[in-house]
């Protein structure tokens, strides 16, 4: 890694966006550059802020049973795996892994954040 005075001068944000499709949690997500003392540049994906969870409108509310996994709840009840973030999104936990790990807690399974609907919008 470069060693310079001031970090903030090595980075340059870029306009464009990635090409994640609308389903992915890094869809819009533009990228920054990093560029290091030799002039080497590194090209990597803004950092994705959580959004709010009381923003997401309730679907339902599932209580954990042994043997579950965030990409099987995304699959029954969003009907994709890859959804699994959106579970994780909505309980903020620091590992998807604890959503499912302590059989017998109560999550949330919501729609995005920003689409109205649900039990509660």
């Amino acid at each position: 890694m470069a060693s310079l005075e001031n970090p903030l001068d090595a980075v340059a944000l870029t306009q464009a966006t990635t090409a994640y499709p609308r389903s992915s949690r890094y869809y819009g997500l533009g990228t920054a550059r990093f560029t290091e003392a030799d002039g080497h540049q590194i090209t990597y994906l803004r950092r994705r802020l959580l959004p709010s969870p009381e923003g997401m409108a309730d679907l339902t509310t599932h209580t954990v049973s042994t043997g579950d996994r965030p990409d099987l709840l995304a699959a029954r009840y969003l009907g994709n795996a890859e959804q699994w973030w959106q579970i994780a999104d909505a309980n903020p936990v620091l590992d998807p892994q604890e959503l499912t790990s302590e059989p017998g807690r109560q999550i949330r399974i919501t729609l995005p954040s920003g689409v109205p609907g649900g039990v509660n919008g």
